[in-house]
C-alpha cells in the first residue's frame, strides 16, 4: 500500500509540475507573443511618428513639378520618345542626363549634412539590387513594351495631363501587365514552397 501511495503522490508531483511547467510555458510563449507584438506596434507607430506633417504634402507638389518637368520638356510626347528610341532626337537622353546630376548631388551631399531623412527619419542608406537574370530579362521586355507606347511609366500620366487621352489605353495595359505578373511571382513562390516542405 505505501508504495501505492508513494506512486500516486509522485504520479501527483509530476503531473503537477508538468502542468505548473506547461502553464508557466505558456505564460513566457504569451509574453514573448505579446512583446514581440507590441514591439512591432511600437516600431510601425515609431515609424509613422517619425514623418513630418509635410510629407504628403510635399510628395504632392514634387509630383507637381515632376509633371510640369516632363511636359515642358516635351518627355510627355510618345512622338519624342519614339523618335529618340529611332536615334533621331537625343533630347530625352540629355533630360534623363540632367535628372540624375541633381538626385545625385542631393544624394550625395544631403547624408553628409544630417543621419537621417527630414521628412520620414528614415537612415540614409544604399540600396542595391543584384545584376542577375531578372533585371535582364525584365529590362527586355520593358524595352519591347517602351517601344510599343512610346512612353515611360511616369511620363504617361504626364501624357494624360497634357490631353493625350489615348494614353490610357498605355496605363491599363500597364497595370494588367503587372498585376499578370505579380499574380506569376505569387505562384511561383508558393509553388517553391510547397517544394521545400515536401522535401
Amino acid at each position: 500500500m505505501g508504495s501505492e501511495a508513494d506512486q500516486r503522490e509522485a504520479s501527483t508531483d509530476a503531473n503537477g509540475s508538468e502542468r505548473r511547467e506547461r502553464h508557466v510555458g505558456s505564460e513566457a510563449d504569451q509574453r514573448e507573443a505579446s512583446t514581440d507584438a507590441n514591439g512591432s506596434e511600437r516600431r510601425e507607430r515609431h515609424v509613422s511618428d517619425d514623418r513630418h506633417p509635410l510629407f504628403e504634402p510635399l510628395i504632392f507638389v514634387g509630383g507637381l513639378i515632376f509633371g510640369f518637368g516632363l511636359g515642358f520638356s516635351q518627355m510627355a510626347r510618345p512622338e519624342v520618345v519614339l523618335n529618340f528610341l529611332q536615334f533621331e532626337d537625343f533630347g530625352l537622353l540629355f533630360v534623363m542626363f540632367g535628372a540624375a546630376i541633381v538626385s545625385g548631388i542631393a544624394f550625395a551631399v544631403m547624408p553628409r549634412i544630417r543621419d537621417a531623412a527630414p521628412l520620414t527619419g528614415d537612415r540614409y542608406e544604399r540600396r542595391l539590387k543584384p545584376f542577375d537574370r531578372n533585371v535582364l530579362v525584365g529590362g527586355a521586355i520593358f524595352g519591347v513594351g517602351w517601344g510599343l507606347s512610346g512612353i515611360c511609366p511616369g511620363a504617361a500620366y504626364a501624357s494624360l495631363g497634357v490631353g493625350n487621352v489615348t494614353i490610357l489605353w498605355a496605363l491599363a495595359g500597364m497595370f494588367l501587365g503587372a498585376y499578370a505578373q505579380g499574380y506569376w511571382r505569387s505562384r511561383s513562390q508558393a509553388r517553391d514552397t510547397a517544394v521545400t516542405g515536401v522535401d
